[in-house]
């Protein structure tokens, strides 16, 4: 019995790296490259006039490009070589929780049969929903961020055209061994627990928050390994409950919104901690938007669903 399932958890996982490796290989090899061109900080200027509308400077712009074309911690270096103010840090903290690494997580998504523009938008939005009521409604914060103890990283210079290869390919490699570690015995962990019949009993457990934000309790481990593990880490097993837990596309589609607003909620969330801003409230405002907006997609669906089958009744 355990040796099956690990063979068969260990099959899986090895099959969920390979398909979301031709993902993240790729994308993180583009994206290395592209740091050692002129696009990124031209991207950053572009974007700067803009940053006034979400009570942000425009050296601000960095951290968010950076921040959405690679992930929190490339962001979070970038912070720490700014002067900001409180206000500005968790405002970019709030942001880049719900917008960040959007290439590869948002591509990783669709291997869950999700269209791509959803999460597009729905990270997005939320994120630019949420500074610019942020900087409405937020008053304070004008003293200088403290970093703690975190200093800037040093980085080694890279040059040349073999240099910045070897860089890239280096980095990509080391997303995809950093995705195997995590991924191979998260979906032998799984496969054990399925067996073993305990997911059935997380299901039921998970029955009544899955009710209140729309979807069925057979949706309780897709959202448990995006809460916890991310999007990107989280994809593997929310693919494989898709195909073998009978997961609808609609909830799916729900999964994924409430995912694009809150996942990786101890990671993302520790990872500001050392920035000298409240982290509390940025777990609250992520979780809140996404129960919100899930459980507000979820009633009009269901409400176009019960217009739908009325219609086909009728015509009847």
């Amino acid at each position: 019995m355990m040796v099956q399932s690990l063979t068969k958890g260990l099959k899986v996982g090895l099959q969920t790296v390979w398909s979301l490796g031709k993902i993240i290989f790729p994308v993180t090899l583009i994206v290395t490259v592209l740091q050692h061109t002129p696009i990124l900080p031209w991207l950053s200027k572009l974007l700067a006039p803009l940053m006034s509308i979400f009570g942000l400077s425009g050296d601000a712009a960095i951290p968010l490009v950076i921040g959405n074309f690679l992930n929190l911690y490339a962001a979070i270096g970038a912070i720490l070589t700014l002067d900001l103010t409180v206000k500005e840090v968790f405002i970019i903290a709030v942001m880049l929780s719900f917008s960040h690494n959007m290439l590869v997580e948002s591509s990783v998504v669709t291997r869950v049969g999700v269209k791509l523009w959803i999460a597009l938008v729905v990270r997005i939005g939320l994120a630019l929903i949420a500074a610019i009521v942020i900087n409405l409604v937020w008053k304070g914060g004008d003293q200088l961020a403290q970093y703690g103890l975190i200093q800037a990283s040093e980085q080694e210079t890279v040059s040349g055209i073999w240099g910045i290869a070897v860089d890239a390919v280096q980095k990509a490699g080391l997303g995809i061994l950093q995705l195997a570690i995590i991924v191979l015995p998260l979906m032998i962990v799984i496969q054990i627990l399925k067996d073993l019949k305990w997911l059935d009993k997380f299901s039921k457990w998970m029955a009544p928050f899955t009710r209140v934000v729309g979807m069925k309790p057979n949706t309780s481990t897709t959202l448990a390994a995006g809460l916890l593990f991310g999007l990107a880490y989280g994809a593997g097993v929310m693919i494989q409950a898709v195909k073998e837990d009978g997961v609808s596309k609609k909830d799916a589609t729900l999964a994924v919104i409430f995912l694009g607003a809150c996942h990786a909620v101890v990671e993302d969330t520790l990872i500001f901690a050392p920035l000298g801003i409240p982290i509390l409230p940025l777990l609250l405002i992520r979780l809140a938007m996404a129960v919100l907006l899930t459980a507000v997609v979820a009633f009009y669906w269901n409400r176009l669903e019960i217009a739908r089958r009325k219609e086909t009744t009728y015509e009847f």
